[in-house]
């Protein structure tokens, strides 16, 4: 990344005194705002936070035509998926509910509120033997951990309410813990934004996705957010995965400069030279005086893979 450690530093006391910041861009994933106050002309993060809105109003009809409409603009992001299960379970209609936890399993098979609201609806369908075996996959997680992994308290968490709705008389379903209605000012998903280039330049791509995770669930699939996905699985190898987090960013928001570098950059190390030149070719009719994520891809060009 081109971003500096001290401007990151600035950025990150900038934004904690006036909660309002620009993060440097340089040719980075970010399109100049923070994600909690930026975003494309049709923003699906907006309408995450719509459907936030209306699921702490208990209009659960609201929220799912949100979550919706963020479902359809972003299809690879699971919070969309898992927040549209909740609403439209809390409606009543476990099969849906079901069918979008599925969806965002599928996407991340390894979050564990996914897992338990995914099992706690299968046991509302009575269909027991598939909750049973999600609560067997979260009691072998939770054992392996035995109280000393980042997640113990999710774990433990999730096996005892998947245990109630698998009980005689099942216990009425919980409402959705405080952080994972985050307030329409979305300081902490910006915070966790921040968090995360933070790892990514210190190279830590693990955690880097994790903060990035936070971020995503606060504020929905903000196109940045989506770009460093992309960017922190390129580097960790995982081309293919990559791409459709960089195409999933530009189909959200098409002149994201730092998606459109990035993308570029992926398709030189596949040796796609052409693909990669028309990615450089719409960051030069997007900066008519020119800009760094242009140049910085101009260089992987001229240099046939990354450049020293």
């Amino acid at each position: 990344m081109n971003q500096g450690r001290t401007a990151l530093l600035m950025a990150l006391a900038i934004a904690v005194a006036g909660g309002g910041a620009a993060l440097a861009a340089g040719s980075g994933g970010g399109g100049g705002d923070m994600p909690g106050a930026s975003g494309p002309q049709y923003d699906p993060a907006a309408e995450y936070q719509k459907g936030v809105a209306a699921l702490r109003a208990s209009q659960w009809r609201e929220a799912e035509r949100a979550f919706s409409k963020v479902t359809q603009a972003a299809p690879r992001a699971p919070e969309g998926w898992f927040m549209l299960g909740f609403a439209r379970g809390a409606d009543g209609d476990l099969k849906g509910a079901r069918k979008a936890y599925e969806r965002a399993a599928r996407l991340k098979p390894e979050d564990i509120d996914t897992r338990r609201e995914l099992a706690v609806t299968l046991a509302g369908l009575g269909e027991t033997d598939k909750a049973r075996a999600e609560l067997d996959a979260l009691k072998a997680r939770d054992k392996a951990c035995a109280g000393t992994c980042a997640d113990a308290a999710s774990l433990k968490t999730a096996v005892t309410r998947v245990e109630a709705a698998l009980a005689p008389a099942p216990a009425a379903g919980a409402a959705l813990s405080p952080d994972l209605l985050p307030g329409p000012a979305a300081i902490a998903g910006d915070s966790a934004y921040l968090m995360a280039v933070a790892l990514i330049n210190e190279r830590r791509w693990a955690d880097a996705w994790a903060a990035l995770d936070r971020a995503a669930r606060a504020l929905g699939p903000h196109p940045d957010i989506l770009t460093y996905r992309g960017y922190v699985l390129r580097r960790m190898g995982e081309l293919d995965a990559a791409e459709g987090w960089y195409r999933a960013a530009l189909a959200i928001a098409p002149d994201h400069r730092g998606a459109t570098e990035y993308y570029g950059e992926l398709k030189v190390q596949r040796g796609d030279l052409s693909g990669a030149r028309a990615m450089l070719a719409r960051l030069d009719a997007q900066c008519a005086f020119g800009c760094p994520e242009a140049e910085e891809l101009r260089r992987w060009i001229d240099a046939g893979g990354r450049p020293l």
